[in-house]
């Protein structure tokens, strides 16, 4: 089988490590993560470019900077992947990235070493789960990417695969916004695809406190208006943009 592409650590290591959920429904719970490697997307404001903005890629990203592979992936067997996390002694575990479901196959065979977990996937919702390893998602948080993230609507956001997410009870969606504006689009892709607001959050753009804070001074009048959830970003006010946090 093949292996699991994971991000690394500040220390070279597999970014495998205990928190709790930073963002979207399950804000505050105490959690396992691990974050894979790799993206089909490019987002100018990701917060985690090391995963994919490798020497080479061209794709653009705001602070310029590029990674080197090496010291920026590694390859693991999905087992060794699983008893690292479940040494962490959480019950719930996020899946993050990157795009964790280009990953699918060596992914299921992890989640099948795992099978006492409740699992969340956080995904851009360009791709879906095949049936091996969504019968093992317990929730999906599914982040559509803004025509602000930079990526071309037609590689974004795929009609089919927006439905399919609307129709899942398990999927809740998360949209990064940065501008008033930006909720326009939220309105057009809810109408659309009839999402259920209930299962809408809005989460400000930003990688420190001081700046998410002014942004949700305006962000929750929008989500009063629309009964969509306000998310934000416990990680970054408790540790910081930093790895493994």
């Amino acid at each position: 089988m093949a292996q699991l592409v994971l991000a690394t650590d500040d220390s070279g290591g597999p970014e495998i490590f205990a928190s709790v959920q930073g963002e979207g429904p399950s804000a505050g719970t105490p959690v396992a993560f691990v974050r894979l490697s790799r993206c089909n997307l490019a987002c100018v404001w990701c917060d985690t470019a090391y995963t994919w903005r490798f020497e080479g890629d061209n794709r653009p990203h705001r602070s310029g900077e590029t990674y080197a592979r090496k010291a920026n992936q590694l390859s693991l067997e999905p087992a060794d992947v699983a008893e690292r996390i479940a040494a962490l002694g959480q019950k719930r575990l996020v899946i993050t990235g990157g795009e964790p479901l280009l990953q699918a196959g060596p992914l299921a065979e992890m989640l099948e070493h795992l099978p006492d977990m409740s699992v969340e996937v956080e995904t851009n919702g360009t791709t879906k789960a095949p049936p091996r390893l969504d019968i093992r998602i317990d929730q999906y948080n599914v982040s559509p990417k803004l025509a602000h993230s930079g990526n071309p609507a037609d590689l974004a956001l795929i009609p089919e695969r927006l439905d399919s997410y609307a129709l899942d009870e398990r999927a809740f969606f998360k949209f990064v916004i940065a501008e008033p504006g930006d909720v326009d689009e939220v309105l057009v892709l809810q109408r659309a695809h009839a999402i259920p607001p209930q299962r809408i959050f809005l989460m400000p753009e930003g990688t420190d406190s001081a700046t998410l804070r002014r942004r949700e001074e305006w962000l929750v009048q929008l989500c009063l208006e629309h009964g969509y959830g306000l998310s934000d970003r416990l990680h970054i006010h408790l540790f910081g943009d930093t790895r493994g946090t």
